[in-house]
């Protein structure tokens, strides 16, 4: 590669790494054209994946001021640049590499902290935004019955004590 070559592919890779909300790092080693194609189409708009050399991707990523990722570039080396919801690329990983075992998920960056094989896991089995924002508001609906059946308990059982006291009333008239 020319030297030309490599420094636009590294100013595309650090463009890449800052405008990304988080890095996954796979090996793809093993794999076909169709099936990285397959799993391009899995991320959908939320995620790109992109093969790209070790040593440029590792100095695109201290240019963008990211730290951490030299144990994870060794070996073929393919990046998810996520710019959409962490866990569903995280997701699309899982399940493309439960059908592909060729597939390994080495790691990744979200908010400068470096994530294990497990942690990108542990993001893939949570559920999305939508789900977990419905049960937050499930549980304050809950908290809000609840808090208003406490208010109207009194009042309600003034009106049974009322009413049972006049039934007493007429039954002695």
């Amino acid at each position: 590669m020319a030297r030309t070559d490599k420094s636009a592919a590294i100013a595309e890779l650090k463009e890449k790494f800052e405008s990304s909300n988080a890095v996954l790092l796979t090996e793809y080693r093993g794999l076909t054209v169709a099936q990285l194609q397959k799993l391009r189409r899995a991320f959908g708009a939320n995620a790109e994946y992109k093969v790209a050399k070790n040593t440029l991707a590792n100095i695109a990523a201290k240019e963008a001021g990211i730290e951490g990722l030299d144990d994870l570039l060794a070996g073929p080396t393919a990046i998810a640049f996520v710019t959409g919801e962490i866990a569903d690329a995280a997701k699309a990983l899982r399940d493309f590499a439960k059908d592909n075992p060729a597939l390994i998920v080495k790691g990744g960056i979200l908010e400068g902290n470096v994530l294990s094989t497990e942690d990108v896991k542990k993001l893939a089995d949570l559920e999305s935004r939508e789900v977990l924002l419905a049960k937050a508001a499930g549980v304050l609906k809950a908290a809000l019955f609840q808090a208003a059946y406490v208010f109207q308990a009194p009042v309600s059982k003034t009106v049974r004590t009322i009413d049972a006291l006049r039934a007493k009333e007429e039954a002695a008239a």
